[in-house]
């Protein structure tokens, strides 16, 4: 099982775990709603992880342009 970090709105690759003995946890999962789950991690068919973050990029290319989060793609 991978854990696969990305950013959610440039979609770049910013991380990865190869373990199976970490656990929910651990990763913090443990304490976000059931929505906030649905909207951040995504598992596939072969046990691998997905988890949705945002990198530095984009962090900072919204909070100097706030109106870019009115966009479905802001981004991209």
């Amino acid at each position: 099982m991978a854990i696969n970090y990305i950013c959610r709105h440039c979609r770049t690759p910013l991380g990865k775990i190869d373990s199976s003995l970490v656990t929910d946890a651990q990763l913090g999962f443990h304490s976000l709603t059931p929505a906030e789950r649905r909207d951040i991690i995504a598992y596939d068919l072969s046990g691998d992880v997905t988890v949705k973050v945002i990198c530095d990029y984009c962090r900072e290319a919204l909070e100097n342009n706030p109106e870019l989060s009115l966009l479905a793609n802001p981004l991209q």
